[in-house]
């Protein structure tokens, strides 16, 4: 199950310019899981409803501010492993497009594969 390129407006970062201004952040989310009951008997509760993650994306990112998009994807990965028990393992990729430093590039991002083995 796969939510690319969701949109959200925060105020993350090192800087202080950045907590106070805010811009834009994407994030992917990459869920794997069984969905072979999902796929047979056409039950949502079977597998994971596509909303629901994207809300949980959506209040971490919207709602609380970290001065690391590596925290900020931890705080993902914790909460989606924590609320969908049928998720094996997610991987979470957190995009920044327009960090403030010097250079020429499409953007910077992190990206972490958190799994029930290392979720504590």
């Amino acid at each position: 199950m796969i939510l690319k390129g969701m949109g959200f407006y925060a105020y993350h970062g090192v800087y202080p310019e950045e907590n106070r201004l805010g811009q834009r952040f994407e994030v992917d989310a990459e869920l794997r899981l069984s969905l072979k009951k999902a796929g047979e008997t056409d039950d949502l509760t079977q597998s994971v409803n596509y909303a629901e993650v994207y809300m949980v994306c959506k209040e971490i990112m919207e709602k609380q501010t970290f001065r690391l998009v590596e925290t900020a994807a931890e705080t993902i990965a914790r909460q989606i492993l924590e609320k969908f028990p049928i998720v094996n393992e997610c991987t979470i990729k957190v995009v920044k497009p327009n960090p403030p430093i010097p250079g020429h590039y499409n953007y910077v991002a992190v990206e972490i594969t958190r799994g029930r083995e290392n979720h504590e």
